[in-house]
């Protein structure tokens, strides 16, 4: 007997219905519906506007709890904080500091879920590099165009390594080049058996990732299944050959009008989407080294996103040697020169001591530099006693 496989989400009967002061009926935003979502699959949440996509999300993400029905999320209440460690979510607009720099608003997130300083800067390194935004990691967040901060809220969607992952408008945004990488990414983590909740209003980005599709409206179901059998034409036929000759193409049409009886039929060449156009054209121009003042496109997935075990990683990083620590005397004796290299610093203090002294001072030798320096350090000692 198989095992049963607890589903990533399993709704039953679910409903949300909001109500005014009073406690009456406003709206029934879900309506009594049924779905389940199983490890490991990218299901797209599709509707438009006001058919209850973000309430359902909401729910899932326990910020709203249900007027009716069951609903479980890995085989436990949404509000658990088990639960809610091992989701990721991207909100459909990014909710950033915008006084924090990237790296920080990185690491926040990433201290949110109790991760080790060690796995935070781990972390971010790889996520910044993925996202295409290593050069930019110092600049606040604030400054950033909307691209820009939708590539930071992916990235701390991902910071914990969520078994679940909601992401709700995930290209918006995003040039040709972003959207591309999103969806590499959604199917990489797949691969890697991550489950993957894509509620989007961009239909080809949903039917690139996605192996099921439910369709919302009115808080209603009103369709769900595979992409492959929900979009197939079975009515129909293509064919699809090498370019022929024109006699071979004659006897081909031919055939086919004797099999198909006088029935009208279409002859036209394949054509590539506008996408895999643009990509096309990006691609050559990077190979021709052309530069670019925007954004750059994202490095290689994050290493931890692609490998199910980084123990090994941590431990290389606990077993470094670190670095001897030095004495009071080498700092000191370190930041002598360099103090003494500085122009600008001369400069000033020559500046400032033009009033006091009649002449200037000679500068000294290196014994006397050497003197000087001894006399600071019993300076300091003296008065550390004091303190």
């Amino acid at each position: 007997m198989e095992e049963s496989i607890i589903p990533v989400v399993s709704a039953t009967g679910l409903t949300k219905e909001f109500r005014d002061f009073w406690g009456r009926p406003k709206a029934r935003a879900v309506n009594d519906i049924d779905f389940e979502i199983r490890p490991g699959e990218v299901v797209g949440l599709l509707g438009p506007n006001g058919s209850g996509k973000s309430t359902t999300v909401k729910m899932l993400l326990g910020l709203l709890y249900p007027t009716g029905g069951r609903l479980t999320v890995m085989g436990r209440s949404p509000r658990a904080v088990e639960t809610k460690r091992d989701i990721g979510y991207l909100p459909e607009e990014s909710y950033l500091y915008k006084y924090l720099t990237a790296e920080e608003t990185l690491d926040f997130f990433g201290s949110l879920f109790n991760l080790s300083a060690a796995d935070r800067k781990q972390r971010i390194e790889q996520l910044l590099d993925m996202v295409g935004l290593s050069h930019a990691r110092r600049r606040r967040v604030g400054e950033f165009s909307k691209g820009m901060q939708r590539r930071i809220g992916i990235a701390q969607a991902m910071i914990n390594d969520p078994s679940f992952l909601i992401l709700d408008e995930p290209t918006s945004g995003l040039d040709p080049l972003g959207c591309r990488e999103v969806k590499d990414l959604i199917l990489t983590l797949k691969k890697r058996g991550k489950t993957v909740l894509v509620t989007s209003h961009l239909l080809s980005d949903v039917e690139d990732v996605c192996d099921r599709v439910i369709i919302l409206y009115g808080g209603k179901i009103r369709a769900t299944g595979a992409l492959s059998d929900l979009l197939t034409v079975s009515d129909s036929t293509t064919i699809t050959t090498p370019a022929l000759a024109k006699d071979e193409m004659e006897k081909v049409l031919a055939a086919l009008r004797s099999t198909l009886h006088g029935e009208e039929f279409k002859v036209d060449h394949p054509r590539r989407t506008l996408e895999e156009f643009f990509l096309d054209v990006i691609a050559k121009a990077k190979a021709e080294s052309v530069e670019t003042a925007g954004v750059i496109s994202g490095g290689r997935i994050a290493d931890y996103l692609t490998q199910g075990d980084e123990k090994s990683a941590v431990l290389a990083s606990l077993l470094q040697e670190p670095a001897a620590p030095q004495s009071k005397a080498e700092k000191n004796a370190e930041a002598a020169p360099a103090q003494k290299a500085e122009p600008s610093a001369e400069k000033l203090s020559g500046l400032m001591e033009e009033k006091s002294a009649p002449k200037e001072a000679a500068a000294p030798t290196p014994d006397e530099a050497a003197k000087l320096s001894d006399a600071d350090r019993k300076l300091n000692d003296i008065l550390g006693n004091r303190k």
